[in-house]
């Protein structure tokens, strides 16, 4: 099985179209084929250089998802036809992160697009560790999608942030692949979704997924939300980084909770430490997804949660995806189309 697939040889170049055909799955791994793969911004992080781990040449990308073709001899949960989505990293299965349920903080993963080939391919091979069935009723766009965007923020949002019924939520990059998804997941999980972006033709269609209320980066956006409020958001899922962090800081309310999940311009941020004590917040990191997760997110699209998805190309437009996810011109996910 042989198909174009594109190759990151070195960073800071552009994404190379070239035929690749893949090697029998291993022991421990299915051949998937992908109608689709998603394109995240942390591909893009990676042709520039921000994951030093990664080793070249590379076929990026780690938003996967199909139906099985093949299986390695050891496999027997899967068989061919079934519909899988995937973890965006194998997992060790052995430490005690992986044995407790939280093997998306597991030190010995390996991640596609980084140190495994990835998604940019029709065919990938996966171990059988980072595998999901899916139910009939979820589309196939929300498959490669269903663990770095939909599972990734139930992860962020659930377990992490502990959402209640009527909670207020701000969601920074709201217009973007992650955040566009946030808004129903925050709807879906009780949540009062409160929308940021910079690109303010996104407001319309922010405010038909979902959002209660739309707030502009190029604003004191946090006193918009204290005057919205009263006190300041409950969780504040922070997707975009140093560009926002402090406004949406001093966006929480006492006892409020920031979210960690984006950093599209790896830069320090400064820390107001007496705002952070007086008023009892916390600030924490939210890493990827685990099994359950990915099964939540499966269960929320077969009942009806839509995914986002904002364009879809063919592998040879990538290098023009990302041109066009750096300059904001998409709202929702890109999707590379195999079919």
């Amino acid at each position: 099985m042989d198909s174009i697939s594109g190759f990151l040889d070195k960073i800071n170049s552009n994404i190379i179209l070239r035929d690749y055909e893949i090697p029998d799955p291993g022991e421990d791994e299915v051949t998937v084929m992908q109608h689709y793969t998603g394109v995240c911004f942390r591909d893009i992080l990676t042709q520039q250089g921000f994951f030093p781990r990664v080793s070249l040449p590379i076929i990026p990308g780690h938003e996967i998802g199909g139906t099985v073709v093949a299986t390695g001899k050891n496999v027997t949960e899967f068989k061919k036809g079934d519909r899988v989505a995937s973890l965006i990293y194998v997992p060790c299965g052995k430490c005690s992160y992986c044995l407790s349920g939280n093997e998306n903080l597991c030190p010995n993963k390996k991640s596609f697009g980084e140190t495994l080939n990835g998604g940019y391919s029709k065919y990938v091979n996966v171990n059988k560790n980072s595998l999901v069935k899916i139910e009939e009723d979820v589309p196939d766009e929300a498959i490669p999608i269903a663990a770095c965007v939909t599972g990734m923020i139930v992860h962020a949002i659930k377990k992490v942030g502990k959402i209640e019924k009527g909670n207020y939520v701000l969601i920074t990059g709201a217009g973007g692949g992650v955040g566009s998804n946030a808004i129903q997941i925050v709807r879906a999980l009780g949540g009062i979704p409160i929308a940021e972006t910079s690109s303010k033709w996104k407001d319309e269609e922010l405010y038909k997924l979902g959002a209660e209320y739309v707030v502009h980066a190029d604003d004191d956006y946090n006193k918009d939300i204290k005057k919205i409020t009263g006190d300041g958001v409950d969780i504040a899922l922070e997707d975009v980084g140093i560009a926002t962090f402090n406004k949406t800081l001093r966006s929480l309310k006492t006892g409020g909770r920031m979210v960690v999940i984006g950093n599209l311009k790896p830069d320090p941020v400064s820390l107001p430490l007496g705002l952070i004590i007086l008023k009892g917040n916390s600030i924490k990191g939210s890493i990827s997804s685990t099994r359950e997760d990915l099964k939540t997110a499966l269960e929320l699209n077969a009942r009806g949660l839509k995914p986002i998805i904002g364009k879809k190309i063919r592998i040879d437009g990538i290098n023009q995806a990302y041109e066009d996810m750096l300059n904001k011109k998409i709202f929702g996910r890109v999707l590379i189309d195999f079919s």
